[in-house]
């Protein structure tokens, strides 16, 4: 079970800006729009959003919404000032991979409303996971913004590119070359608190 009591925000923190398949932007109208939405849901009675237990972040007129379900972790920053939704983040679960790794291994999916992006609120949920000891895995595209993310975190735990097809992980290495880096199957892994690669590959099966 994962411990959402101990999930806080902290202060802001800029990530640096690197490299991997760089093309999904999502327009800044769109992401209010179904933040608007999402928000209108966790008001509304009977909705299933609407009964998730409420946690303070940590920061300043921000809370935390939390659910659970089938496996996938929804957690949601709201702006209690503004009576709004700052944004959310869902640790999918993947289809793609086998029986041996899906208990451990989520694909993390962020979207904050521009005026929140760039505080360190995604990073927050991102270690949140991470030091749970979920491991995580990128999806196959990213924006810009996640990739500096991922970036950004593999100072803290350790990170890596694997390659995923036919329900299978194979390891890529730490590094890998431009034509690697931008084939589809390629994937960036960062490790949760607590794991080691050895651990991981006889845990998951992975190559």
């Amino acid at each position: 079970m994962v411990n959402f009591h101990a999930l806080r925000l902290p202060a802001p923190a800029l990530p640096r800006a690197l490299e991997l398949r760089i093309d999904v932007e999502l327009a800044p109208g769109d992401i209010e729009r179904e933040l608007g939405a999402l928000h209108d849901r966790i008001g509304q009675p009977g909705d299933c959003l609407h009964a998730m237990p409420a946690l303070p972040a940590g920061a300043p007129g921000l809370r935390l919404r939390y659910r659970e379900a089938d496996g996938e972790y929804y957690v949601y920053v709201e702006d209690v000032m503004q009576r709004r939704l700052a944004g959310y983040t869902v640790f999918n679960r993947l289809i793609e991979v086998g029986r041996r790794a899906d208990p451990w291994v989520r694909a993390p999916h962020t979207k904050f409303a521009p005026a929140y992006q760039r505080r360190g609120l995604a990073r927050a949920l991102y270690r949140w996971a991470l030091d749970g000891g979920l491991c995580l895995l990128s999806g196959a595209r990213q924006s810009a913004g996640a990739n500096a993310l991922w970036q950004a975190l593999a100072a803290d735990y350790p990170m890596g590119y694997v390659d995923l097809r036919h329900k299978t992980l194979t390891w890529l290495g730490q590094a890998v070359d431009a034509p690697v880096r931008e084939g589809l199957h390629t994937r960036m892994l960062l490790l949760g608190r607590g794991w080691t690669l050895d651990a991981f590959m006889a845990r998951t099966g992975m190559y």
